[in-house]
């Protein structure tokens, strides 16, 4: 079985970016990347209502960090410790060593290749220090961009689901996207 150890934190680095530990200083960016419509298009979730909840949210994700059970990483340009985006190995299956990612970078910074900067960082660690067989990645099929990130990362679609999600009064149908340990 998978055993996971994030204790110290694991601060990785690329060419432009700092993958740091999120902390109660990022509520501010936190609660934006939660709350902001162009964000949230493609994520299916309610937009966060508060800067309380955007600690709580923080707390959260550092308690799962703490108890070695997921991790996410604040993305901040080097030089500059302002949050950017998240990157998340959460959901993780220690039995299955496979784990779904996640991320989210502001809008002002997309289109740069910064997430996909982010992902080859994190995706090494993953297969490398944390041990994971496989990575998915649970997507709307509409976000395009997110696609593209993972396809050109040789994730393969493994799964399409018709209506298997509920949100908003609709049912929304999801691709499975998934990474196996390169060779």
């Amino acid at each position: 079985m998978l055993k996971l150890n994030f204790t110290p934190f694991p601060t990785l680095s690329s060419h432009r970016l700092l993958l740091r530990e999120i902390v109660e200083e990022d509520a501010r960016e936190i609660f934006f990347l939660r709350s902001d419509n162009q964000v949230l298009e493609f994520l299916d979730r309610d937009p966060a209502q508060s800067m309380n909840e955007a600690l709580q949210w923080i707390q959260t994700i550092r308690q799962g960090v703490t108890n070695n059970e997921y991790i996410a990483w604040a993305i901040s340009l080097k030089g500059d410790k302002t949050l950017i985006g998240t990157i998340t190995f959460w959901n993780v299956k220690k039995e299955h060593y496979r784990s779904e990612i996640g991320y989210a970078l502001h809008p002002g910074n997309q289109g740069k290749g910064l997430m996909q900067e982010a992902m080859v960082t994190v995706l090494d660690y993953g297969f490398k220090t944390m041990k994971l067989h496989s990575v998915e990645a649970n997507v709307n099929p509409n976000n395009v961009a997110s696609i593209k990130l993972l396809e050109r990362n040789n994730f393969v679609r493994e799964a399409y689901h018709k209506e298997n999600y509920h949100y908003n009064g609709k049912f929304l149908d999801s691709a499975i996207y998934s990474l196996i340990t390169p060779t």
